[in-house]
């Protein structure tokens, strides 16, 4: 991941304000410390921090068209820059950088070329030959992107909130799948899938074809110039990406430059369940596996980083970020700067216990919808956030473009968890895993329950946190909580925890109003939460307030612990980095 500002339309246009703009560009630096670059034009502004993966001897940003009319500042990967570059022959390309297609496509197509990009990315392009500029996100928005205006009339566009939040009015959060341009004045959706208006699918199921996606997304998701890895937690999503990455590496250019041999990760409490879960698929699958321990109150005492990188205060995307931002710094540590995820699949799948409870294959696939729209809000934020805040990149093949349309594309009857029938919740992509001849994964693995990631760490985690959280938020600040935060009143200690944290560093009306919010039982949305009667007695993003469902649910409301002077530093649990590291709350995994 690399860190993308641009400001357009300045009224200043003194040294001065040039200064500024390097300043704030260097609140990003920890998203790409490899290079910092700036174009400036009249009353216009790009500048970029960035993380070399692709052709880091020449791939400095930013990006140029032949005669440099056209400047482009990009954060993401384009996975199909070769196949478009083959269609671009008249053009002639300065670096081996997959994102300067961008300048290029521009120039053949106009504004309408941003459906052609396979990948995942956040960009500004400004044509200087009549000083029009247009930005876009990913369709899933994968990274992270925020647009901001100031006093002067002037427009921003940033990778973090950090770096425009003091000198905007208002800000708020990119929404994915748009583009802005300043021709039309404003912004206009260019992701238009069949999924996306939640009409109901009817294509039926055919497990090769999803695995051959599947696959696909893996495989060229391993283009990079740089040491590379999985994170590996032992459930059934990083498992997957593991092993479809570590069948397929060998046959790939990156095995030439960094071996056959695939690295995976994790991070845990000594002792815990999920470490041995993840050392067991590595075992398997003859990965490089490292595992990394770290302590309970590491975890605690990084809480206000965690807060100020993620820039959330989203009870459980905090939860699960914690354990991944430490992780990523030890995998930085490595020498490592390109990690793949398993972000989107409970998503697509309706991985989420609660979908035990949806009613029909209607509001199931509704919900599914519903999940991914927000993903942006939720996991993909903190997959990213987390893994950034050491210059560490997270790619996650689930929410590959085409696989997301084959996946939606299919009847959601096939979905749904019918235990009569032997299926438990998302079948579909294990069955289509299941293969005897050549197994991806020991059996036990491929059918394991799904647990949230913050719940995966060790049900003492949250249990334990909450308490912390109760040491310093009284029953009293709680009860005025509606006067103190009117907007997204916090409900809980821990949430008003976070929130006080938060707004140390985002005191602006527009920076809390990016963070969402609502009821949420085990990750679910408000409108989910209606399947249940019981779920609204019980509002917890833990999978355990899925009542009747987890196998460790609560027997009635969630309980609380009572904790030592030096907070849940006895309990023990994994924290393992990868796909099943589900940030959770109103639509997030």
């Amino acid at each position: 991941m690399c860190g993308i500002l641009a400001v357009l339309g300045c009224a200043d246009v003194s040294l001065a304000k040039r200064a500024r703009i390097i300043e704030l560009s260097r609140r990003l630096r920890h998203r790409g410390p490899d290079w910092s670059g700036i174009h400036c034009f009249q009353d216009c502004y790009l500048a970029h921090q960035r993380l070399a993966i692709m052709d880091p001897a020449s791939g400095d940003q930013p990006l140029y068209n032949e005669d440099k009319t056209v400047v482009v500042t990009v954060n993401g990967e384009i996975y199909n820059h070769e196949e478009l570059k083959a269609k671009l022959q008249s053009h002639k390309f300065r670096t081996g950088s997959d994102c300067e297609v961008i300048a290029h496509l521009y120039e053949e197509h106009g504004e309408e070329f941003v459906d052609m990009l396979d990948g995942m990315f956040s960009f500004v392009l400004l044509d200087t030959r009549d000083k029009s500029f247009i930005a876009a996100r990913d369709a899933i928005g994968i990274t992270p992107l925020y647009l901001g205006w100031g006093l002067d009339g002037s427009v921003w566009f940033s990778s973090e909130m950090k770096a425009l939040s003091d000198d905007c009015e208002r800000f708020i959060s990119f929404p994915p799948g748009h583009i802005y341009s300043s021709k039309a004045g404003g912004l206009r959706r260019w992701y238009n899938p069949p999924w996306y208006s939640e009409s109901i699918p009817s294509t039926p199921y055919d497990p090769l074809a999803l695995r051959e996606a599947f696959e696909k997304a893996v495989i060229k998701r391993l283009m990079t110039d740089v040491p590379f890895g999985v994170l590996l937690s032992g459930g059934l999503d990083s498992s997957l990406v593991a092993a479809v990455a570590s069948r397929h590496l060998a046959e790939t250019k990156v095995a030439k430059q960094w071996g056959s041999q695939l690295h995976t990760f994790c991070i845990g409490l000594e002792g815990s369940p999920d470490l041995r879960a993840a050392k067991e698929v590595a075992d398997y699958l003859g990965t490089l596996h490292h595992e990394f321990h770290f302590t309970v109150q590491e975890g605690i005492d990084a809480l206000e980083e965690v807060i100020y990188h993620t820039e959330t205060y989203d009870v459980t995307t905090i939860r699960a970020s914690t354990p991944m931002f430490l992780m990523s710094r030890k995998i930085k540590s490595l020498g490592v700067k390109m990690v793949l995820s398993g972000e989107g699949s409970d998503e697509i799948f309706g991985g989420y216990l609660y979908f035990h409870k949806a009613p029909n294959k209607e509001e199931f696939h509704r919900e599914t919808c519903r999940k991914i729209k927000a993903l942006h809000l939720y996991d993909c934020l903190r997959a990213n956030k987390a893994t950034s805040a050491w210059g560490v990149e997270a790619r996650v093949p689930f929410l590959d473009k085409s696989f997301i349309n084959l996946a939606m594309d299919l009847d959601p009857e096939w979905k749904m968890v019918k235990r009569d029938l032997g299926r438990i919740e998302k079948w579909v992509i294990r069955n289509a895993f299941d293969d005897d001849k050549q197994p991806y994964l020991p059996k036990h693995i491929l059918y394991r329950q799904k647990e949230q990631f913050s719940d995966g760490v060790g049900y003492s985690w949250i249990d334990g946190l909450k308490d912390y959280a109760s040491q310093h938020v009284s029953d009293a600040m709680l009860m005025n909580a509606s006067f103190v935060y009117p907007e997204n009143t916090p409900t809980t200690k821990e949430g008003y925890f976070y929130r006080t944290i938060f707004e140390k560093f985002f005191p602006k009306n527009a920076a809390r109003s990016t963070v969402p919010g609502g009821p949420s039982v085990a990750c679910s949305t408000a409108k989910a939460v209606e399947w249940d009667a019981a779920w609204s007695k019980n509002l917890d993003p833990s999978g355990r307030a899925a009542l009747g469902v987890h196998d460790a649910a609560y027997e009635d409301a969630p309980e609380k612990t009572t904790v030592p002077a030096n907070p849940i530093a006895a309990s023990g649990f994994a924290v393992t980095g990868a796909v099943e590291f589900t940030a959770a709350s109103p639509a997030s995994a």
